[in-house]
């Protein structure tokens, strides 16, 4: 199964929600593994810091033009989507921030004149810990290819593990690319005007995306009942609910695991893991 956690906000506790469900799900000797899909900020890996890192440099073909060849005729700086291309005077003007790669212009160049080059974009991190493996995607700062950047992390998925995927928070093209392909998605939340606000607008992508949802409500007890009310109404199940705590909120600030300073959690996430599978299959069997 590939489960994905992701939130309409930052801040709801998607990633400790992650972390702590994969490592209950490795010590109950499942092949498991956490992609870390927020490539502009991936933390993961604070939290469960690996021994023995790889890494692979993520690529992305980018335009390289023959001013010799060209006649500046315009035909890639009218099908660039991204305006990475422009023309002035007697050039063509490349932006490689805002290039996405698709590679249309070299494609439909008349002139044949522009060549792909390939330039970094990124990279891809791997690494054991906790009997799990953690595979996270750093972007480059300054690019906006997170999407690209993320394929790869997910592109690194076993077939015959339990793959939990942290997606980037929000509704962006990011956690688009995340969530899409995954079995279920997990939407962390908090019962308050902002975090019911940001649920109703990632739910509607899950429905977008085909990928059903379900609900774990995060700081449970600080807000009131229309997040309960709204996933009613709309047939979303609440599979958790994770009180207001000072203690999970210290241990969280020190960076470490639930799980591991409070191991009547391990109970708590085994019970969600079997729900999650029950709600999955009943998913699978209705359509």
């Amino acid at each position: 199964m590939k489960l994905v956690i992701a939130s309409g906000k930052g801040g709801t506790g998607k990633t400790t929600v992650a972390a702590n469900l994969a490592v209950t799900l490795a010590e109950m000797n499942e092949p498991v593994q956490l992609l870390d899909c927020d490539v502009e900020e991936p933390n993961v890996h604070l939290f469960l810091p690996p021994l023995g890192t790889t890494d692979q440099t993520v690529r992305s073909p980018i335009p390289r033009i023959d001013p010799v060849r060209c006649t500046l005729c315009g035909v890639c700086v009218q099908i660039c989507a991204y305006n990475a291309l422009a023309t002035a005077g007697d050039h063509v003007l490349f932006f490689p921030e805002m290039c996405h790669g698709c590679g249309g212009c070299a494609h439909l160049c008349p002139e044949g004149s522009i060549a792909e080059v390939e330039r970094s974009i990124g990279t891809v991190l791997r690494g054991q810990v906790h009997g799990l493996e953690l595979v996270w995607g750093r972007l480059n700062v300054g690019l906006s290819l997170a999407p690209a950047v993320i394929a790869e992390v997910k592109r690194m998925a076993q077939p015959k593990a339990t793959v939990i995927v942290d997606a980037p928070p929000g509704t962006s093209c990011a956690a688009v690319a995340a969530i899409s392909d995954c079995d279920l998605c997990l939407l962390v939340t908090e019962p308050t005007p902002f975090g019911l606000h940001d649920l109703k607008r990632a739910a509607e992508m899950t429905r977008e995306l085909n990928v059903p949802a379900a609900v774990v409500i995060n700081r449970s007890g600080i807000g009131d009942k229309r997040v309960h009310a709204w996933c009613q109404e709309n047939s979303l199940p609440i599979l958790l609910e994770i009180p207001f705590s000072r203690q999970l909120a210290a241990c969280y600030a020190r960076g470490k695991l639930w799980v591991d300073e409070f191991p009547e959690w391990k109970d708590t996430l085994r019970r969600l893991w079997g729900q999650v599978e029950e709600y999955a299959h009943e998913r699978t069997a209705r359509h």
